[in-house]
């Protein structure tokens, strides 16, 4: 009963005196960056927009769905947030008494000098007999207790437990950022791969182009209607598109291998490239609206502002120190000289040992612990700041692209349609003996590298929607029709 009474006011003494604490109060740092080109939002968030909605591709839909279960980057993620909620919940348990059950048999042998000098009567013990050479003494003990517990009077545990929890929420938002990254990656990934496979088939095009033209100035050549030099340039078109097609090839091969890396996994055998970006339909739009809050709710954000509000749990922490600890350790339990002695009523002990120390001089260590503290919050701060301003940056930087792109890309159309319409009239006149070969060659040339450069436009225009898409904070959620498919009705 005694024990039971002394852990619960320990226990209420914890929970009475934890709730002072001498942690700052927190405010959050107003974000050092303009406000966003968009203003408020006039559609859905992206962060609410599941990245299946998104990308409705369903080659990328499962692609992001076996990168999800297997890369590594996220698997690391995924355990350092469960390493750093047990961390906390270590430090946690500090604010509680650690109570431990006992059991000792303690044997002692007393030699006969000793008890003489010691206890000059213990002869009259035996009668006035000779004493025997020693004496075995034997103890048995058998207790519960607690030993060197805290009471947190001024908030030092709480506030390093506080810390702990912020660090736990941190690792847990870092998680997020790894997922987000992740989803982007992959699906800039894919993108490039269909890019690659675009660029591979006009290549072969071309080629098969070139081939005809120079199998045809060969007859021309040995007719004696052409030249040499337009056979021999003939000739170097036919060996460049050799030579573009091997680097387009191994290009292809490549960027399959930072896929894979990706997926954390084999591609699976039934994604298919053919096609490459003319499937259509591979990424949504996005809503021109941004939130005004979209930065402070991005993971990265979000991490750096609880390792700022662990730093600052810190302080409290450091100016506890300076203040008085009241540790507490206590035994209750049965102590017996005989075995069977045990659990009987007069056999009963208890201890209860009540320390108090009250820091006079620490060599300044007190103090510079807690200027190492306060610093540490500042450098928090200015994480936490650069957090914004890099997401300010990748928003904006998406954002300009955005409205740039779009216009670069009906331009570079354009430029295909009248270089293939030239090529078309100069081969044209090639052929009926107008023009030189210079000429169809110049044409083609100028369409290849313009078809060449569409193919880049467009997987650059693509590409920014998926990093606009990844900036504004989406990519986590995978959609409420998914959501219903996998939970059931």
């Amino acid at each position: 009963m005694a024990c039971r009474s002394t852990c619960f006011l320990a226990a209420a003494a914890a929970t009475l005196f934890g709730a002072c604490t001498f942690e700052p109060h927190y405010h959050r740092p107003p974000p050092p960056v303009p406000a966003l080109p968009s203003g408020t939002a006039a559609g859905t968030a992206a962060a609410d927009i599941g990245w299946r909605e998104f990308f409705p591709d369903p080659q990328l839909q499962q692609l992001i769905a076996l990168a999800l279960g297997n890369n590594r980057d996220l698997r690391v993620a995924a355990l350092n947030v469960q390493s750093a909620q047990a961390q906390y919940r270590i430090q946690h348990a500090q604010l509680f008494p650690t109570v431990d059950a006992s059991a000792v048999e303690q044997v002692q042998r007393i030699p006969t000098g000793v008890l003489e000098s010691e206890f000059p009567t213990a002869a009259a013990a035996f009668g006035g007999q000779a004493l025997p050479s020693g004496i075995t003494y034997r103890t048995y003990d058998v207790g519960v207790g607690f030993t060197n517990y805290e009471l947190d009077l001024f908030g030092r545990i709480r506030s390093l437990s506080h810390a702990a929890l912020q660090q736990y929420f941190s690792s847990g938002e870092t998680r997020r950022s790894v997922q987000l990254t992740l989803v982007a990656e992959v699906a800039t990934a894919y993108l490039t791969v269909l890019a690659d496979q675009t660029l591979l088939d006009i290549t072969r095009d071309t080629l098969k182009s070139q081939e005809d033209s120079y199998a045809l100035t060969q007859k021309m050549f040995s007719r004696g209607t052409t030249t040499e030099l337009a056979l021999r340039q003939a000739e170097s078109t036919v060996d460049t598109a050799r030579a573009n097609l091997a680097q387009y090839n191994r290009q292809l091969a490549q960027d399959r291998d930072a896929l894979q890396l990706l997926l954390g996994a084999p591609i699976p055998d039934g994604i298919d490239a053919s096609g490459g970006l003319d499937r259509g339909n591979l990424v949504a739009e996005l809503a021109e609206g941004i939130p005004s809050d979209v930065l402070v709710r991005r993971p990265d954000v979000l991490a750096a502002e609880h390792q700022l509000m662990a730093a600052n749990a810190q302080i409290g922490a450091a100016r506890a120190a300076f203040l008085p600890a009241i540790e507490l350790t206590g035994n209750f339990g049965t102590e017996s000289t005989q075995l069977s002695g045990l659990f009987k009523g007069a056999s009963r002990v208890w201890t209860f040992s009540p320390q108090i120390s009250v820091p006079i001089f620490a060599g300044g260590a007190n103090v510079a612990n807690l200027q190492a503290t306060k610093l540490a919050r500042d450098t928090a701060v200015a994480q936490y700041e650069k957090a914004i301003q890099s997401a300010f940056r990748e928003v904006a930087d998406a954002l300009v692209a955005r409205s740039t792109l779009d216009e670069q890309l009906a331009a570079q159309q354009a430029l295909v349609t009248a270089s293939a319409a030239a090529y078309r009239l100069a081969d044209m006149r090639y052929r009926g003996g107008v023009d030189s070969y210079l000429s169809a060659l110049d044409a083609q040339r100028t369409l290849y590298g313009a078809q060449l450069q569409l193919q880049t436009v467009r997987l650059m225009r693509l590409q920014n929607l998926v990093t606009l898409y990844k900036a504004l904070g989406g990519g986590l959620r995978e959609s409420p029709a998914a959501a219903q498919t996998t939970l059931g009705p």
